[in-house]
């Protein structure tokens, strides 16, 4: 079964990510932690893109729920063609998918995945309105 991105959802940003011989594991494939790492990477790029690199002290996000679909093996060597999308912005929260595909295989998805990202303070240690430029791009 495939995942069902939404209707609503845009796409904001692609990018090669190179699979790494430590990637895989015993099985010979890459291991299924290393997905939330691709996922993760593409998200910070991303953002980073945006204006908004990572920062402890500042405002940013939180993924507050994270999930991955497997559909078939990804396999070093090679790189994967990452694609970040998003969709439903709300006050604090916006939703986050991504899809994986190696570029030798490219318009074969391997993977979806994605999350529930939730914008923070992270010196009040809590939510607060996504930065209008980027609520701004969800809903356009």
């Amino acid at each position: 079964m495939r995942l069902q991105i939404p209707q609503n959802k845009k796409l904001v940003f692609q990018m090669q990510i190179p699979i790494r011989w430590g990637d895989m594991d015993v099985m010979g494939h890459v291991n299924n932690t290393v997905y939330f790492r691709y996922i993760e990477t593409i998200r910070i790029e991303w953002l980073s893109s945006m204006g908004y690199p990572p920062n402890p002290l500042g405002q940013g996000p939180v993924i507050v729920n994270a999930f991955c679909n497997f559909y078939k093996q990804l396999e070093y060597p090679g790189d994967v063609l990452a694609k970040m999308y998003v969709s439903d912005p709300a006050r604090a929260t916006f939703e986050t998918w991504c899809t994986l595909e190696p570029t030798r295989d490219l318009g074969q998805i391997y993977a979806e995945g994605g999350g529930t990202t939730c914008w923070v303070d992270f010196s009040l240690k809590k939510a607060i309105d996504l930065p209008a430029k980027l609520k701004d791009l969800m809903s356009s």
